[in-house]
């Protein structure tokens, strides 16, 4: 056959192609800005929330109910004090704090009970939620809200139900050993349990990066925007993230991941469902999609939320090779859920969680990220062949890039509504410049290691590899050195 006589069906099905991923794109796009407008709305509403009548009256009320704190640890000996030491500030009336040391290999352990000299206890309460033995726990008098356990290593979520077990109040929160709350987290959360107390069963906050903001006393002193790339990235990345995709799925009832860094949930409601699932990489989103299948199984009426103004802070990775075992492992995590959780998808039994909450996310983080990389690779190989024209390769990648700047500008903007109490203009400007840098690089990056993550799910993957972390950066001290989170 003369390859000559191919060459129209070749040019055929490469014009055909190049208008499927840039419909793709469009279709992305576009639900991103309907985010975005729907965002815009919760924001208004909750905005509006806050005026009627400031968090801080439930100091003194009497119905407040009590929050469990549950902390697990693993190699945070570089971070946990710090940790600790803000949670203990934290405004809140009746909470405690159980931190679970889970068979740590550095110096957590030590670094906890010589930090807040606590001393071996006597610790009876039920088992309901399954974990692995425990080895010690310690308390002390100047701290009675303070438990801390040691344990064999089980996992995060076998480090939770542990901790979840000797929880004495009917709301728990999990939170991350490298992470900071807010003086008013506890608040700001526990707000909507007030206002709804038979139907909520969780609430999710904002989480943000503190690279670059300085830490003393275990509390943020003073934001900052980082200076190096990867974790700059990342700010706008998060902003992205919390306050476009989860405010938008909150204000469709949507919500089917609350971050494992810090969310607020009624303690009954979890155990019913079995507590954390230990065989998980992804074990805050697997516990939400376990809610809402349990909740719509028994055709109970129930409620999950996402709320801007409870703020944790993180350590964000600062190099390339950890960001990329943090994503690709989310993206193992993201795999195990959806096919576990497989049968809710478009069934009527599970309503919007099943037609649209599940269903984004094979569409546009699983499927997605194959097609938008197909367009980066051939968009520009067809028009190198001169099947497209320059005009065709502009547009496609004017709608790439040009969404993604206007999406992150967006992000910025509802942080600077809700979140930003005293920026300053150079770190508005690094955060604006990050929004439109992210896209040359960074973004693609991103693709290729979701592309991995689910590689590695075929491959039946399950460790969470070696997370480096450099510790808080405080008002007087240097970094810390490098430490290791298997």
């Amino acid at each position: 056959m003369n390859p000559e006589s191919l060459r129209p069906v070749f040019t055929e099905a490469a014009t055909l192609i190049a208008w499927l991923v840039l419909g793709s794109s469009l279709l992305q796009y576009g639900f991103y800005t309907l985010q975005t407008a729907l965002a815009f709305f919760e924001l208004r509403h909750a905005r509006d929330a806050d005026r009627r009548a400031d968090a801080g009256w439930l100091i003194g009320g009497k119905s407040i109910p009590g929050i469990s704190l549950l902390v697990p640890a693993y190699n945070e000996e570089r971070t946990i004090v710090d940790n600790i030491h803000s949670l203990l500030t934290l405004r809140y009336p009746r909470y405690e704090i159980i931190v679970v040391n889970d068979g740590s290999k550095d110096g957590t352990a030590r670094a906890v009970i010589e930090a807040f000299k606590l001393e071996p206890v006597e610790l009876r309460r039920p088992h309901p939620a399954p974990c692995r033995a425990i080895r010690g726990i310690y308390r002390h008098r100047n701290y009675p809200n303070l438990v801390f356990i040691d344990k064999e290593n089980g996992g995060k979520s076998d480090a939770l139900n542990a901790a979840m077990n000797y929880a004495r109040h009917p709301l728990v929160c999990g939170v991350d050993a490298d992470s900071l709350l807010d003086h008013n987290s506890l608040l700001k959360a526990a707000r909507p349990f007030i206002e709804q107390p038979r139907s909520l069963i969780a609430v999710g906050g904002t989480i943000r990066i503190a690279n670059g903001c300085e830490v003393h006393g275990g509390m943020i002193v003073n934001e900052g925007a980082p200076r190096r790339w990867v974790p700059l990235f990342q700010v706008v990345e998060y902003l992205r993230a919390f306050l476009i995709a989860r405010l938008s799925f909150s204000r469709l009832n949507t919500v089917s991941i609350i971050s494992g860094a810090f969310g607020l949930f009624k303690r009954s409601a979890v155990l019913e469902v079995g507590g954390y699932t230990h065989d998980t990489v992804g074990e805050d989103m697997e516990l939400i999609v376990k809610l809402h299948r349990h909740f719509r199984d028994r055709a109970e009426p129930y409620n999950i939320l996402f709320v801007p103004d409870p703020v944790c802070w993180t350590e964000a990775p600062e190099s390339l090779a950890v960001l990329r075992r943090q994503r690709t492992r989310w993206q193992r995590g993201l795999c195990e859920v959806l096919v576990r959780h497989r049968g809710m998808m478009c069934n009527p039994k599970y309503g919007r969680i099943g037609w649209i909450g599940l269903p984004i996310f094979v569409l546009f983080d699983i499927v997605g990220p194959f097609l938008d990389l197909l367009g980066l690779v051939l968009v520009p190989l067809f028009w190198w062949l001169g099947i497209l024209s320059w005009q065709f390769m502009a547009a496609f990648f004017a709608v790439v890039v040009g969404y993604g700047v206007f999406l992150s500008m967006m992000a910025l903007v509802l942080a600077e509504a809700t979140l930003f109490k005293t920026t300053r203009k150079r770190d508005m400007v690094l955060c604006a410049l990050g929004a439109i840098a992210e896209n040359f690089g960074y973004r693609q990056l991103n693709l290729l290691w979701r592309i991995e993550g689910i590689w590695q799910y075929l491959r039946k993957k399950k460790t969470w590899g070696e997370m480096t972390r450099t510790g808080f950066t405080r008002k007087t001290d240097k970094p810390a050195a490098d430490s290791s989170r298997a």
